[in-house]
């Protein structure tokens, strides 16, 4: 990078602020960075926050410190929410943009990002995820469940999503306005980002998705994983619902409704052959639905294969989570 520009990057007052929390990521947090490095829009500086790794990250951070506009702080462990309220307190930028540790960003991002800003005067906003060419088929797999209208109606970012759209944690930003406002995140963790999200909306701020600024967004490395990470998902739709109880809509009951079913139909032989069957077929039906439209979608018959067990772990998991938090047996 030029020289000059790099010296204007480190002394200029930027216009983004991007937050990252990481705990124990350092291998994520260097392809984070560095694909920061090549955003086409540079008015932004990197607040990275370690929130009391074991594995800490501040070697990676060092190399690109000729290369961004970048800080690194270390604080005691206290979750994802605090972390990044503790980012946007050390933060100088007009927007703050959030990130999770495993993602990559596009080039293009953050000129999206302004365009859509300067057009239609976001205050805060959201992006959808991608899956890119080199995860893993489970991690494409597990990405098309996380976000198909399928599995979880097409809430987490899709530009056809059902309901109001909440912004997710692994891509979302809020004008300094915004967060003076709402003082940030009041969850430590699990649904820390759609409570926010609720809470921008309810104080009348402009909240919008920007379909085209994605990100590639990692999943969990296999399904055991994935399915500790949903469950705590339904845990933090329920938590939410505590806080907001208009917040809970039919769609969050699906994948409960859907698991406590799949339990039903293993006992159904025992009332009805005849019933047992019907509920056969339309559980093959939905699932030949879910290969068909993952295989399309990613233009990959594995991943279309794998999406099946996924989107069973990701509603069963959701599901259980939702429900044990409803009935507070969970903590």
């Amino acid at each position: 990078m030029d020289s000059y520009v790099m010296s204007h990057l480190q002394t200029s007052t930027p216009r983004y602020s991007i937050i990252v929390p990481v705990y124990n990521r350092p291998d994520e947090i260097n392809e984070l960075l560095g694909s920061l490095t090549l955003q086409t829009y540079r008015d932004f500086e990197v607040i990275v926050v370690e929130d009391g790794s074991s594995i800490k990250c501040d070697l990676i951070v060092d190399r690109y410190r000729d290369k961004l506009k970048i800080t690194y702080h270390f604080k005691p462990n206290s979750g994802p929410g605090p972390s990044r309220n503790f980012g946007f307190a050390k933060a100088s930028g007009e927007y703050f943009v959030v990130f999770d540790s495993d993602c990559i960003i596009p080039a293009q991002y953050l000129q999206t990002v302004e365009d859509s800003i300067v057009q239609h005067h976001w205050d805060a906003w959201g992006g959808p995820d991608q899956a890119h060419q080199n995860f893993s088929l489970t991690q494409r797999a597990m990405g098309y469940t996380m976000s198909s209208v399928l599995t979880t109606g097409g809430i987490r970012g899709g530009k056809k999503h059902i309901g109001k759209f909440q912004p997710r944690s692994f891509n979302m930003g809020l004008s300094r306005k915004v967060f003076e406002a709402t003082q940030g995140f009041s969850f430590t963790h699990f649904a820390e980002d759609i409570e926010l999200s609720i809470r921008m909306t309810l104080a009348g701020f402009k909240v919008g998705l920007i379909p085209d600024a994605f990100v590639f967004h990692k999943r969990r490395t296999n399904f055991t994983q994935f399915y500790i990470q949903v469950f705590n998902f339904g845990r933090g739709r329920a938590l939410v619902g505590e806080r907001h109880p208009a917040e809970i809509k039919l769609t969050h009951w699906f994948p409960t409704i859907f698991m406590l079913s799949v339990g039903a139909l293993i006992l159904t032989p025992i009332v009805s052959i005849d019933l047992f069957r019907i509920g056969i077929v339309l559980f093959i039906f939905y699932l030949l639905a879910i290969f068909i439209h993952a295989t399309i979608q990613s233009r990959d018959l594995r991943v279309g294969l794998l999406a099946v067990p996924s989107s069973i772990i990701q509603l069963c998991g959701y599901g259980a989570g939702f429900l044990l938090q409803r009935l507070s047996l969970v903590r």
